[in-house]
């Protein structure tokens, strides 16, 4: 049982070890504008990484701020299309807002997603993601700029904003790892 308990708890070391690690992460706010910037290494190839955001599919199973995602038939360009439903809350003040646009990509190297305006809950929310190959892993910057169309309260409204952004990526990233991880390769 000892000999057990002992194995048990090497094997949470070692996988824990190489756990996906938040490199950085920078929120900003100025005019009504958020901006976030980040960087974080996964323990899984390009391939895998990127299998797990290339489908909007994915975000609910991986963020408590997505409640409902997906992705949506390719517009008369030819692009693909997603709708994403997020709740959050700040202070007593909670909103769910949607936002629908569209996604452009190269394959295991970058992800862009643009939200339409019109049928979106943001003036502006653009979305990118970049896959490096780095340390055995794979690194993932992530680049958002938005401007919410909904009213958030002044003053303490921005601050909690930044910190909902920060706590909620960094819980993220160790599900998307164990969802990356189980992707297999070919």
């Amino acid at each position: 049982m000892r000999m057990r308990a002992l194995s048990l708890l090497v094997l949470a070391i070692v996988s824990s070890a190489e756990a996906a690690e938040m490199l950085s992460i920078e929120v900003e706010h100025e005019q009504g504008i958020y901006t976030m910037n980040s960087e974080v290494w996964f323990d899984a190839t390009v391939e895998q990484v990127y299998e797990i955001f290339r489908y909007w599919d994915n975000s609910t199973k991986f963020s408590s701020a997505i409640t409902e995602s997906r992705d949506v038939e390719a517009d008369a360009q030819g692009r693909p299309q997603f709708y994403v439903r997020n709740k959050g809350c700040v202070l007593f003040f909670c909103t769910s807002f949607e936002r629908r646009g569209y996604v452009e990509a190269e394959l295991n190297t970058v992800i862009y997603a643009f939200v339409d305006p019109e049928t979106s809950d943001f003036y502006l929310s653009n979305e990118s993601w970049r896959f490096i190959q780095r340390d055995g892993g794979t690194v993932v910057i992530y680049d958002l700029k938005m401007q919410p169309k909904f009213w958030i309260p002044p003053g303490i409204g921005p601050y909690l904003i930044k910190r909902k952004l920060r706590n909620n990526g960094g819980r993220a990233i160790d599900r998307i790892e164990v969802m990356a991880q189980a992707v297999i390769d070919d």
